[in-house]
């Protein structure tokens, strides 16, 4: 366990030439070592990246605020998800891994916040692994996500994200120019090895750079 950086947060070092980085993101209640096996399942030799969430709620680990269920503190998640975006860059120089292939993969709150990272920090990651994912916020201005890929999987019986939110995240990543895919299982909340089999033959498939040029900002900045 590593406490030195901004988060508390587990590194394992990519196993081949060429790897991702995966910023693996917890779900609520979760720690850094949750998602490290599906890491290692979905993008066999690839660096490993997992910090914890800051925020406790009722001593639950969180990566940002919510008021109410599935009702969510803006100024929060901005705030929260700048600390994210700046934590990977350290860590990038920290660990020596290329920042331009950071792949975000984030379950339930995890994938909330590393959509807001999309939106929020365009640039920041190469692709994205996004399970049961919920719209994080609507974006005020246009974001360039041309050349991003993304992975989406959600459940048509999910009690806790509205059936809507799916396709409406999968229509303004599109809009931002993403190479989305959106996969539904059959099943609720909780993870299946249907998805991990549908999230690994996605990842085999995928580009895991930032574009050429593409520079990490934050949305509606001039980019200088």
């Amino acid at each position: 366990m590593e406490k030195t950086l901004a988060f508390t947060h587990r590194y394992e070092p990519s196993a081949r030439a060429g790897a991702p980085t995966l910023l693996l993101l917890h779900g609520t209640g979760g720690n850094e070592d949750d998602l490290l096996p599906l890491g290692r399942m979905i993008a066999p030799g690839a660096a490993l990246l997992s910090p914890r969430g800051k925020v406790l709620e009722n001593g639950a680990p969180r990566f940002f605020r919510r008021l109410a269920e599935g009702v969510f503190d803006l100024q929060d998640l901005a705030a929260r998800t700048d600390e994210l975006a700046d934590f990977v860059d350290s860590a990038a120089v920290r660990y020596g891994f290329d920042p331009a292939r950071v792949v975000g993969v984030g379950y339930s709150n995890g994938a909330n916040i590393a959509s807001s990272l999309l939106f929020r920090r365009p640039g920041a990651l190469a692709a994205a692994v996004l399970f049961r994912p919920m719209v994080p916020f609507e974006p005020a201005t246009a974001v360039d996500l041309r050349g991003v890929g993304v992975f989406m999987s959600s459940g048509r019986l999910d009690p806790i994200v509205p059936l809507e939110h799916p396709e409406r995240l999968r229509q303004l990543l599109s809009d931002a120019g993403a190479d989305v895919t959106l996969h539904w299982h059959p099943g609720g909340h909780e993870l299946s090895d249907e998805d991990l089999v549908a999230a690994r033959e996605w990842v085999e498939g995928a580009s895991m750079s930032r574009p050429p040029g593409r520079k990490v900002r934050r949305a509606g900045s001039s980019g200088s």
